[in-house]
């Protein structure tokens, strides 16, 4: 059976397989108003039959982005309706005045509140009313409503009155969200928002998937990857597309992982740059994990791999701003009509910038294959530059040193803010434009090695291939430490694991890999750090907390508040090929000539390097760049580069 891992970037859509022992990388223009179209002109372009479509999709992601999911409504206690309006008391941005909190996705008139209550012990202390049930269907129906959040305060402690008001709106044939489905867990406001996020974007979702499958072979099989860097099936992705927010970042952290160990290097720094956005993340031997993310502002409690995003990419829109300050993104021309140098877009971006330094080579633009304009770009920046008040020169470089220090801030919350030094830490660069900035953002960060895989451009793509199936699961226990002993935590988590085992044996893996995880906090504390279930639980807790926080306190009370289970079916992977002979000279073929390119205001004379040509001990010095179908690398000025035995082409930084 082929395997086919398929990404949907911002500009492009990516597809990776293995065809005759071959990796196969092939990119189409994303497609933006509607994402399939790009994705079966691929799947048609490879062709094949009974493939195992592996698909990193940002329907969910635009869908909560642009706003445009279904109508929803949210129901709740009655007199607990504001409660996603109110949130946290939290400000954001403390110094900003103007500051506004992201509006909520469902307004005040598709809010109902029903007379029921459970306490936190799971008694009911109130029972559901018929009469109110049958109103509510009736306003539902009214409103035109297609997709409901139910949210009861305690439901997950006892989820009886969800499970019964989800019965009668599924009945009545509403779309219907459980919060002890999608997130079961204490904190009503962060449960709440993470069910609403899933009510508001999974009908979208659904209709997605349907859509493609409906289109591919009845042998084709399709699994969509997770924010939490695994794969569940179609219909589950459909009912819990909140699960897939991060979906294809996540695969670019398991493509780095994957490849990275081939080298030997576990201790990462994932750098993926694409055309709309950069994510960053960090792995420690494996990927960090976070249950308290926020997207647009909004929580979102599901497992996810921490990832931060910020918006520079390479179609990221410059720009000077009402204090004459240049300014990189978020904004982005996108796939449509994209940067100047497409041909139809009339806004500078970070591409169009490494063009005229001549970082990117024109006629090596996607292998050659699509057709750039270097001279429309030095009309548009020459414009652009004499109403900035700069020649074209500082212009250019200006706009990558502002690109430049918002990737680097990313890199640094990643790191340095979580009490990790980079300087332990590999750098892998990937994304269609990573390789242009990597080398200069390791030595603004202190990272000495960089690390860039073959086809760095589909790597995220590659990293659906490399993906297990995942399913992550959590109670709320609430429990001090003297009623947590090994034996009875244990014996909490049967139950996890029996919906886990049942769960996974569905999607075909009856012998999973169960690893228990549990949030501790010491008592008092508002928040938990997350540690592996082992004996010694407590002493893994005041280790990760010292390291977090620079104390402990050994005679403080500590309480388990969740446990989390995963359940990992193991997949067969691709194996990538190294080399068998090692060889320092660079052939004739793989050298390119020089070429002339700007660097701090000077003009350089770099190598020009063909990397598909490129074998294992061939070295090469900076200024240089180095082409290839989905990437272009620029190593700076006294940076040395060599390929490895798999392939890898790793960047040794001058500090």
């Amino acid at each position: 059976m082929k395997s086919v891992g398929v990404d949907t970037g911002g500009t492009f859509t990516d597809f990776v397989w293995i065809e005759n022992g071959e990796l196969k990388v092939f990119k189409v223009p994303s497609t933006p108003a509607d994402p399939s179209k790009a994705v079966l002109e691929g799947l048609r372009a490879i062709g094949g039959e009974g493939r195992r479509v592996l698909h990193g999709t940002t329907v969910a992601t635009n869908a909560l982005l642009e706003r445009k999911g279904a109508r929803t409504a949210f129901i709740t206690n009655r007199g607990f309706e504001d409660i996603i309006e109110i949130g946290r008391q939290n400000r954001e941005e403390l110094y900003n005045l103007k500051y506004r909190r992201p509006e909520p996705l469902v307004g005040r008139e598709l809010r109902f509140g029903l007379s029921c209550r459970v306490d936190y012990k799971g008694e009911i202390l109130q029972e559901l009313s018929d009469e109110e049930l049958r109103e509510l269907v009736n306003s539902l129906r009214k409103a035109r409503v297609e997709s409901v959040a139910v949210c009861f305060l305690h439901s997950y402690a006892n989820p009886v009155h969800e499970q019964i008001v989800g019965e009668v709106l599924g009945g009545e044939g509403f779309y219907v969200s459980l919060s002890h489905e999608v997130l079961r867990e204490f904190r009503e406001y962060e449960r709440s928002s993470t069910t609403v996020i899933n009510a508001y974007v999974s009908p979208k979702m659904e209709r997605y998937l349907r859509n493609i499958q409906s289109s591919l072979s009845e042998r084709d099989r399709i699994s969509v990857m997770q924010s939490n860097g695994g794969l569940i099936s179609v219909e589950e992705a459909s009912r819990y597309a909140v699960r897939t927010i991060l979906s294809g970042p996540a695969g670019g952290v398991i493509g780095a992982l994957n490849v990275a160990k081939l080298s030997g290097y576990e201790r990462l720094i994932t750098f993926d740059m694409g055309g709309t956005s950069t994510d960053v993340s960090l792995v420690d031997t494996k990927p960090l994990v976070s249950s308290s993310s926020k997207i647009e502002g909004l929580p979102v409690g599901i497992t996810m791999i921490d990832i931060h995003t910020v918006g520079a990419g390479g179609g990221s829109l410059a720009y000077v701003d009402e204090g004459g300050a240049l300014r990189v993104g978020p904004q982005s021309a996108g796939a449509d009509p994209g940067p100047v140098c497409y041909g139809r877009g009339e806004g500078i971006t970070t591409t169009d910038a490494n063009l005229f330094l001549g970082r990117l080579r024109a006629e090596f633009f996607l292998g050659g294959s699509m057709k750039v304009y270097p001279d429309r770009v030095k009309e548009y920046m020459e414009r652009f530059a004499a109403d900035a008040g700069l020649s074209a020169m500082e212009l250019a470089e200006g706009i990558i040193e502002v690109a430049n220090t918002n990737m680097e801030k990313a890199i640094r919350k990643v790191s340095i803010e979580r009490g990790y030094d980079p300087k332990e830490f590999v750098l892998v660069s990937f994304g269609g434009a990573g390789g242009l900035h990597a080398a200069e953002l390791a030595k603004m960060v202190g990272v000495k090695r960089v690390l860039i895989p073959q086809n760095p451009g589909t790597l995220s793509a590659l990293g659906m291939l490399m993906a297990d199936v995942v399913k992550d699961y959590s109670y709320t226990v609430m429990l001090p430490q003297e009623s947590a002993s090994y034996e009875e935590m244990l014996k909490l988590f049967e139950g996890l694991e029996k919906r886990a085992l049942e769960e996974m044996a569905a999607e075909g893996f009856p012998n999973p890999v169960i690893e228990r995880e549990l949030d501790l906090r010491y008592r008092g504390q508002s928040f938990e750090i997350r540690v592996p279930f082992t004996p010694d639980y407590r002493q893994a807790f005041e280790e990760h907390h010292r390291r977090l926080y620079g104390y402990s306190f050994e005679d403080r009370e500590v309480e388990v508040v969740n446990l989390r289970l995963r359940a990992v079916g193991i997949t067969d992977k691709p194996r990538i090929k190294g080399f068998q002979s090692k060889r320092e000279t660079v052939v004739d073929e793989a050298f390119l000539g020089y070429e002339r390119l700007i660097y701090h205001g000077e003009i350089l004379k770099a190598g020009v390097y063909l990397r598909d040509k490129l074998v294992w001990g061939n070295r090469i010095e900076g200024p240089a760049v180095v082409v290839e179908y989905s990437s272009t690398t620029f190593l700076p000025p006294e940076s040395l580069a060599y390929v490895d035995r798999v392939g890898n082409l790793v960047v040794e930084v001058c500090s």
